[in-house]
């Protein structure tokens, strides 16, 4: 009895570290989004993340109550690039993501996370100094 006891608890303990390992560190997407950057921010009140938000064109209804922009929400795990995105806001972004089940709180609030930026065009609204860059 006390051996399948013991094979009962690592089967278990082995199942539940797959389940997370599959749920928070495994990504079951990528893709691009394109549309105008709209903030990078650095928050957090135990874990500093970079978080950001992306207004693609279009607009979706969310609620019975009327029309919203279609918004996309993504963080980022590089300071790097975080920062180089912070000096991009209003420009018409195109970044590549990869989706996870699941967010991490030392990874950021969402489970989209941007890795690289695929090409940048300066905002039609406003002259900017930034020259439009294909990376």
């Amino acid at each position: 009895m006390k051996k399948f006891v013991i094979i009962a608890i690592s089967v278990l303990v082995v199942g539940f570290g797959a389940f997370f390992a599959v749920r928070f560190y495994y990504p079951f997407g990528e893709g691009v989004k394109t549309g105008e950057l709209n903030y990078v921010v650095y928050k957090g009140v135990m874990f500093k993340t970079y978080e950001g938000k992306l207004i693609q064109s279009g607009f979706r209804t969310t609620a019975a109550s009327g029309i919203a922009s279609n918004e996309f929400e993504f963080s980022i795990r590089d300071a790097a690039l975080a920062d180089s995105l912070m000096r991009l806001g209003g420009s018409v972004v195109e970044l590549h993501y990869r989706e996870y089940f699941g967010a991490l709180p030392w990874r950021g609030y969402s489970k989209f996370i941007v890795d690289r930026v695929l090409s940048v065009t300066p905002s039609r609204v406003a002259p900017s100094s930034v020259p439009p860059v294909v990376y």
